[in-house]
């Protein structure tokens, strides 16, 4: 069984989202004997955003004419899909930033979408190719969203990752998640001890939190 841990938090150490996902890897693993975890921190190994040149993977199998920094990025494309596709789980650290994901995180997801690798398209409409995978996501957030109707809306963080992840094809979806982690020592700690319980740990804490610049 292959594990694909994903981080994409800027804060480094100081990160809840990362405490969270080292958590559920370990705990995997402890649960799964054999588990090989391959591990990208999209925060370091960041891929560009998509452009004139990151777009050659939407070209057919080799086309003529690519540049060198094409054929680089469709190799950087190539790399990011395929280490998706051969995971049998997949854990996400995705902060909630300015209500939505990190955009470097955005980035990677938008190298693994590809026709005719992650989904493709039919008469019936579109289809998952990326199914049969177990996508774990490490939701973190200053605020609290999942309870509260007025803030429901401004949440386009885990909505966007469980539509994404589904277009893939994907229908074991787990979100943990610690939220609240902005709004003071009490809160912040009853986040911490809900998202250990949900894993299966006994506690962990962290020094900073994952949150929005301004409204999370």
């Amino acid at each position: 069984m292959k594990l694909l841990h994903i981080d994409s938090s800027a804060l480094g150490a100081n990160s809840v989202s990362r405490e969270l996902t080292k958590a559920i890897a370990t705990q995997w693993q402890a649960t799964h004997p054999g588990t090989s975890v391959e591990y990208l921190d999209l925060a370091t190994d960041t891929p560009s955003h998509l452009n004139a040149d990151s777009l050659g993977f939407r070209l057919a199998p080799g086309t003529a004419g690519l540049s060198e920094t094409q054929q680089r990025e469709n190799a950087i494309s190539e790399r990011l899909v395929s280490q998706f596709l051969a995971a049998d789980v997949v854990v996400v650290g995705a902060p909630m930033y300015n209500f939505s994901v990190p955009s470097q995180l955005k980035s990677w997801i938008d190298r693994v979408a590809q026709a005719g690798r992650t989904f493709t398209y039919t008469d019936q409409g579109p289809k998952g190719l990326a199914g049969g995978k177990t996508v774990i996501v490490a939701s973190t957030r200053g605020g609290v969203y999942s309870s509260n109707p007025a803030l429901a809306a401004l949440d386009h963080q885990e909505s966007y990752l469980r539509t994404v992840f589904g277009f893939f094809g994907v229908t074991d979806i787990r979100f943990v998640r610690a939220e609240g982690v902005a709004m003071g020592p009490d809160a912040k700690a009853q986040a911490l001890q809900a998202a250990a319980t949900a894993i299966g740990v006994p506690t962990f804490t962290a020094a900073n939190a994952d949150r929005a610049t301004i409204a999370a």
